[in-house]
């Protein structure tokens, strides 16, 4: 009998969890794949107006993380309030973090958590004004010059000066852009007096790639680890295993990022 009720909340967890999955891939490629199939057949096929919902990828991985956590026994606050305040928590919806119950709905039920703070609201004002000066004093002011040199590459060739210059601002574009952004939403957030977890850690400082991989998007790479690529078994079953968990652990990256290729700040807007 023990054995039957596993075996249903494993199946349910998995339907439960293909379904994100797939309502995720329709809002961010149906139209990607009418566009395949019409290029393969020769033939102009119509895309579908689709209105992709804010913050879809954060949405899908937060329930996610939910679903497992709670098949696993790791879920110790049911509250549904609480729960939808979670889920709909919207100042993370922009650009990050992924959210956790453990991290979050313990704040939530915390009568102290919604009683108004100065000291809340000043240090999350900072947070906000300084993230607001990088997105539109920094990353905005480097946009116009990467934009002009990719749109220049895609109809003649560039010199080595002109290359290296939009290759620098468009690299200094994203740097700013995503700190900008979880600057604001840490700094919104505390005014509210909730904390949001780190996401973002000097990644340019970052001496090697795989470390340049743990300070970027933060919660994305220990979401893929902590719920894909540990699971399908990591590094303990030799190389050929654990190129195929890192490839699956890539194509789910690949997914939350959208068929544009454009990074995560962009894709969940």
């Amino acid at each position: 009998m023990a054995t039957h009720r596993g075996d249903v909340k494993r199946f349910v967890l998995i339907l439960a969890i293909v379904g994100d999955l797939a309502a995720l891939g329709y809002y961010k490629y149906v139209n990607f794949f009418i566009g395949a199939a019409g290029d393969l057949s020769g033939t102009s096929f119509t895309a579908i107006d689709v209105i992709l919902p804010l913050g879809i990828s954060f949405f899908t991985f937060t329930q996610i993380a939910f679903l497992v956590d709670t098949a696993q026994g790791k879920v110790k606050e049911f509250n549904f309030i609480n729960y939808i305040l979670f889920v709909t928590y919207f100042p993370h919806l922009i650009a990050g973090p992924i959210l956790h119950h453990k991290q979050m709905m313990p704040q939530f039920a915390t009568a102290e958590t919604y009683l108004p703070r100065a000291a809340n609201f000043a240090a999350g004002a900072a947070y906000f004004t300084i993230g607001l000066a990088k997105k539109c004093l920094l990353a905005d002011s480097f946009a116009p010059d990467a934009t002009a040199v990719f749109n220049t590459a895609a109809g003649t060739a560039l010199g080595a000066a002109a290359a290296w210059k939009g290759a620098i601002a468009y690299t200094l574009q994203l740097y700013f852009d995503f700190s900008g952004y979880i600057d604001m939403a840490i700094g919104l957030s505390l005014c509210f007096g909730v904390r949001l977890p780190l996401n973002f850690n000097s990644p340019y400082c970052a001496t090697n790639i795989i470390e340049f991989w743990r300070r970027w998007h933060m919660t994305l790479s220990q979401f893929l680890r902590d719920y894909l690529y540990i699971p399908l078994g990591g590094n303990r079953h030799g190389s050929a295993r654990r190129y195929t968990n890192l490839m699956a652990t890539m194509l789910l990256g690949g997914l939350w990022h959208g068929a544009s290729g454009l990074m995560a700040t962009e894709e969940s807007r």
